[in-house]
C-alpha cells in the first residue's frame, strides 16, 4: 500500500485515484498519522457487502435476547405532568 503525505496527495490526486483504480489502496497521512486510505468504488462496495454479511439479523438479535424471567430494579421516578 502506497503512502502519501496529505500536500502530495493533493497535489497528486489523479496519480492517488489512478492507483486505487489499479487495484492498490493509497493510505493518506496528515501530520504523520494515518488519516484515510483510498479505495476504488469496486473494493468499497465488496468490503460493504462483507460486513453486511457477517452482521447479525433482527431475528439473531431478538432471539440473543436473555429469557430468564429475572426480575430488575425498576428506578423510583415521577410521572410527568402534561399542558394542555
Amino acid at each position: 500500500m502506497n503512502v502519501w503525505p496529505l500536500q502530495d496527495a493533493k497535489n497528486r490526486f489523479s496519480a492517488v485515484v489512478d492507483a486505487a483504480l489499479a487495484g492498490a489502496p493509497q493510505r493518506v497521512t496528515r501530520r504523520g498519522k494515518p488519516a484515510v486510505v483510498v479505495v476504488s468504488v469496486e473494493e468499497y462496495e465488496r468490503l460493504r457487502h462483507l460486513e453486511r454479511a457477517q452482521a447479525p439479523s433482527l431475528a439473531e438479535l431478538l432471539l440473543a435476547i436473555p429469557q430468564d424471567d429475572g426480575e430488575f430494579e425498576r428506578l423510583p421516578l415521577e410521572p410527568r405532568s402534561i399542558d394542555l
